[in-house]
């Protein structure tokens, strides 16, 4: 199959609403070139190594990239794109350059060509993600590797929302527990979960790819049998009861079945939410504390949020 990559010069300020009209254009995510990327200075608690080529920036400015298939309506999605980027100085957002380039890439390209950019990261206390394509050595005898192939579903293990979560699970599970991950994706935080000595974990995402890459990963990491994934829209329908609740998505979303997880959690079980930026954190912090909850943790990372809470 033959996508079509389109590039777009813009700004920073940009950046946001640009992904959005992508998004909403089909795009099923968006590549983020910003070269403040290469002098942004990062917390390297736990030794990761970053691999950062300056080529791979704009000098200035910041480049957005997506991927549509190439189909008899790509000229008409272009366009409607590109008319929705110009709009956007309506609202006093400075666009930039708006220089939009299109380029025609083959899906076994594209579906192979990030992988160049991700390496063995080691995460926290315990944990190192390691993608499936690379050679680790364990630097001590108990660290927990998880071998990781995201395939086409969010989810590298290397994002702040993720590490908090997996820092999360550290500090709360204990052998024997039973913990449900919401929202699962590439199924890292259910892996680790496993690894942690949890019994039982239900792994639940409503988008049938990261199911499918979920359920690649768990058989990788030697889990399956600890962890069953499964298709479900958060916690409709979960009747079970469980003692640990990991949500690592938006906060729209944790807002949306807070009410769910504090009837699914068992008492004196955890719940950890991430995914949150600043701006939200005190009202998805309200919701957690009305479903039954009391915060015990708050952890922060970058601009993002996590909380650790523990039902009453």
């Amino acid at each position: 199959m033959k996508w079509s990559e389109i590039m777009i010069h813009t700004t920073n300020e940009a950046v946001e609403p640009i992904s959005n009209i992508l998004h909403e254009a089909g795009a099923s995510g968006v590549v983020i070139e910003d070269p403040f990327e290469l002098v942004r200075e990062r917390q390297d608690q736990f030794g990761e190594i970053y691999q950062l080529n300056p080529d791979d920036y704009p000098e200035e400015g910041v480049i957005v990239k997506a991927y549509l298939p190439v189909n008899s309506f790509l000229g008409e999605t272009v366009e409607e794109i590109k008319l929705a980027i110009s709009n956007l100085t309506s609202f006093n957002i400075d666009i930039g350059r708006n220089h939009v380039t299109i380029s025609e890439v083959n899906e076994e390209e594209w579906a192979t060509a990030w992988k160049k950019y991700y390496n063995p990261v080691k995460i926290s206390e315990k944990f190192t993600i390691v993608p499936t394509w690379e050679d680790y050595t364990p630097v001590s005898s108990d660290e927990l590797i998880i071998e990781l192939d995201p395939g086409m579903a969010f989810g590298t293990g290397t994002h702040p929302t993720t590490v908090m979560c997996i820092q999360a699970l550290e500090r709360t599970v204990k052998k024997g527990d039973t913990v449900i991950d919401v929202g699962t994706g590439s199924g890292v935080l259910s892996i680790a979960a496993a690894l942690l000595g949890a019994e039982k974990v239900d792994a639940l995402d409503l988008d049938d790819v990261a199911v499918q890459s979920a359920k690649l990963n768990l058989k990788l990491n030697k889990v399956h049998h600890i962890a069953d994934v499964r298709q479900n829209d958060l916690l409709k329908g979960i009747e079970s009861q469980a003692d640990i609740v990991v949500a690592n998505i938006l906060a729209e979303v944790i807002l949306r079945f807070t009410e769910d997880v504090g009837r699914v959690v068992k008492p004196g079980g955890h719940f950890i939410a991430s995914g949150i930026i600043q701006q939200k954190k005190n009202q998805v912090k309200d919701a957690i504390i009305e479903a039954g909850f009391t915060i015990v943790e708050t952890l922060v990372m970058e601009d993002w949020v996590a909380f650790i809470a523990k039902r009453g």
